[in-house]
């Protein structure tokens, strides 16, 4: 699959999901096989106004490419200006515009998918972002509409084509759904029909066994990952493995998951600094901490612990009690 000129490797894609896919969470899905990853969400007023916490967001490794930066805002002179300082100063692969975020203080200010309730502005936006990184491939991730008497699928996707987007990822909820319900994955069959680019299927793809799934019943070119990588960024080779595109991997032992969340901790604690990455990493210890006897009391020990010493104290413990485990995984 191309999107524009950008050659993807893989189709199977890690979503943007704010709070969660900065650099330590990207690089890790990326050795993992996802074939593009993407930042988290980013204020196009942050960016124009030279914000150095929004900036900080957008900031990438070239190991990370093909990487796609996904900026919000409500205004097209904005989202324009954003854009165009992004291409210059970042080079990005691929810019994402954000029509899907359902939460009210982005909606309430007339961005993410509150753009769907007026797909005139929708058009305005794309428009002014597409003429101003010719350079660049748009894309656009969208919801199915505001509620569920407005569904714009596959409306919104004809006029964006139109206008130059390469690509579009569709999550096929309503605002008002949020993340709850069931997402309509006819959506996306409709709109894969209904346009010539490229079609990024996305929601309810909690198992890679749902990725193959998705593609047999929408027809859509690529998949995009989000809630069911958290914790486990060898979903991506298992799902490769799941479309015939990979080896099938072993399921990761509870050794090998401590091992993968030291090192996210590590690279949290590299990129962002002890008290950003302690703060960062707590929620990813909820993710990587389940499931196996005695994780409720360990994962609580390391959500509520009070500095990086004792995070990686209980780190410490809990691998050396799976030592042995992860020995003989590595034997293996």
């Amino acid at each position: 699959m191309k999107i524009g000129s950008v050659q993807i490797g893989s189709p199977v894609l890690l979503a943007p999901m704010a709070g969660v896919t900065d650099y330590a969470f990207r690089i890790l899905c990326k050795e993992m096989g996802a074939g593009v990853v993407y930042s988290e969400f980013v204020s196009a007023d942050g960016i124009i106004r030279e914000n150095q916490k929004t900036l900080d967001l957008i900031r990438f490794q070239e190991e990370e490419r093909p990487i796609g930066i996904q900026i919000f805002g409500s205004s097209p002179k904005v989202m324009s200006g954003a854009a165009q300082y992004v291409a210059d100063n970042f080079q990005p692969d691929i810019l994402d515009i954000n029509y899907g975020c359902p939460v009210p203080k982005v909606t309430k200010r007339g961005a993410g998918s509150a753009a769907l309730k007026d797909l005139c502005l929708m058009d305005e936006i794309t428009a002014a972002v597409v003429e101003a990184v010719p350079e660049l491939p748009v894309t656009v991730k969208m919801r199915a509409g505001w509620n569920n008497s407005s569904i714009v699928v596959p409306e919104a996707g004809e006029r964006l084509e139109k206008i130059g987007v390469k690509a579009i990822a569709l999550h096929p909820r309503t605002t008002v759904q949020s993340y709850t319900g069931k997402a309509d994955w006819t959506l996306i069959r409709e709109l894969k029909q209904a346009v010539s680019i490229p079609v990024i299927g996305n929601g309810d793809v909690s198992t890679p066994e749902r990725v193959v799934e998705m593609f047999e019943e929408t027809g859509c070119d690529a998949v995009m990952v989000g809630r069911g990588a958290l914790g486990n960024p060898w979903f991506f080779k298992q799902a490769l493995s799941a479309i015939g595109q990979a080896r099938l991997p072993d399921l990761p032992s509870i050794a090998e998951r401590i091992e993968m969340c030291r090192r996210h901790f590590a690279l949290l604690l590299e990129d962002r600094g002890e008290r950003w990455g302690m703060n960062l990493m707590r929620k990813h210890f909820g993710w990587y901490i389940r499931g196996f006897p005695g994780a409720a009391a360990v994962r609580q020990n390391l959500v509520t612990a009070e500095g990086v010493r004792d995070m990686k104290r209980e780190l410490d413990q809990l691998r050396t009690v799976h030592a042995a485990e992860f020995l003989q995984a590595v034997a293996d």
